[in-house]
């Protein structure tokens, strides 16, 4: 029973349901971005959370240092989506929805086929960096440093993401377009050019996702199909286009993920879907979704 269980192993079972909750905010984030400004779903949104994933092991394979695999993971992965958004997605602008969608499917499954072809079947495992290994102990608490690195890290970067918004005149003028992005572009702002900087900042987040998750496992050719489904299920919970949705969402279905682990841990991946199928019904538009869009 929970209730036997002691209060300190619980409490370490939340602590890791928070550094799960931290990958799917910043899978979240990004895809709600993009949404928000593209009015595009993504299927591919693991994918490129996958290709962070390998970025870093050749990064750290080359450099042995994880914190340049995280940087190459974001700049590399972030260019690529700007070549993608540039060459094959901008084509699509102001045609028929479905087919951003097909495009983003069918790079979903090409890009892991590519990824068979270049490292095989075999997942890539990547070392803890040496500097976060062991645990912190406080108290009759003892957390693991990793797992303390993604919920301090993911928490810088959602500031910074907020500050950038919030503060800077480029962030402001991204928050606009999601509004009104006709609007910004009578103003004279080359909206195109915001719609790729956006997408690569989407992408740049599904990027960091992959990057500081695969020391946790190894990089495989399929993990964006189970991280495209996380992606999906927390911006829907949380609500389309809404980055508090999906900072809220996210970890609340970290949490979720964790405690059902816990209890039956063949039931740990059902019970997202069953979160979201329950949210729903309670509120179609997720926790913070709007009402609509004209």
């Amino acid at each position: 029973m929970l209730f036997d269980v002691p209060w300190n192993v619980i409490v370490l079972q939340l602590f890791f349901g928070l550094a799960l909750g931290s990958i799917f905010v910043l899978l979240a984030s990004g895809l709600s971005i993009i949404y928000g400004l593209l009015d595009i779903v993504n299927f591919a949104h693991g994918t490129f959370a996958m290709l962070g994933a390998y970025a870093v092991f050749i990064a750290v394979s080359l450099s042995e240092s994880f914190l340049v695999g995280i940087v190459s993971a974001i700049v590399i992965v972030g260019l690529i989506g700007v070549v993608i958004e540039y060459i094959l997605l901008k084509p699509l602008y102001g045609k028929d929805p479905l087919l951003p969608l097909l495009l983003t499917f069918g790079l979903s499954v090409a890009i892991p086929d590519l990824i068979k072809i270049i490292f095989g079947l075999i997942g890539k495992p990547i070392n803890y960096p040496e500097a976060l290994t062991g645990a912190t102990v406080l108290g009759p608490l003892t957390l693991p440093n990793y797992r303390l690195f993604i919920i301090l890290f993911t928490l810088a970067v959602l500031i910074s993401l907020w500050l950038f918004l919030k503060k800077s005149d480029l962030g402001m003028i991204i928050r606009a377009s999601t509004r009104d992005s006709l609007m910004v572009q009578v103003l004279g702002v080359n909206v195109s050019r915001i719609w790729t900087i956006g997408f690569a900042i989407g992408i740049g987040l599904a990027a960091l996702a992959g990057a500081i998750a695969v020391p946790t496992m190894a990089a495989t050719p399929d993990m964006g199909v189970d991280m495209t489904m996380v992606a999906f299920v927390v911006t829907v919970v949380g609500g389309l286009g809404s980055l508090g949705g999906a900072i809220v969402g996210g970890l609340f279905i970290g949490l979720v993920v964790a405690i059902t682990s816990f209890i039956a841990g063949e039931y740990a991946n059902v019970s997202m879907y069953f979160c979201m199928a329950v949210i729903l019904l309670i509120r179609p538009r997720g926790l913070f979704g709007e009402l609509g869009r004209e």
